[in-house]
């Protein structure tokens, strides 16, 4: 995906009218952070309600935003501690063969996708 947060960030402001003074004035942050966001250079991802914030004034998905700023919604952040409990030294191992081989992810997620529409 070649989408990244800043760049979804800065064409959805830009769409809008917003500048960056304007756009951060109504998220309450410093226009400053919202330029490195939007050039994605932030040295962390913004926290759940300025995410909220700008999905809002944005008229963007917050849970799509959430994503693509390097967050996972509360309940998959479950999910993964449980698995992580379960499977303690199995999950790193399991994690740093997505992150090293795409195609072992891909296919993975394809499995993952068929499985849960199978189920609805």
């Amino acid at each position: 995906m070649d989408q990244t947060f800043g760049k979804r960030l800065r064409e959805a402001r830009r769409s809008k009218g917003f500048s960056q003074r304007d756009l951060a004035g109504l998220v309450e942050v410093d226009y400053t952070y919202l330029s490195k966001l939007e050039n994605d250079r932030a040295d962390y991802p913004p926290k759940e309600d300025v995410i909220r914030a700008l999905a809002h004034h944005l008229e963007l998905d917050a849970e799509e935003l959430s994503y693509l700023a390097g967050r996972i919604t509360p309940e998959d952040a479950k999910v993964v501690q449980d698995l992580a409990k379960t499977h303690q030294k199995q999950m790193p191992v399991l994690l740093r063969t997505i992150r090293d081989n795409p195609e072992i992810a891909q296919r993975i997620l394809q499995e993952a996708q068929q499985e849960e529409q199978s189920e609805d």
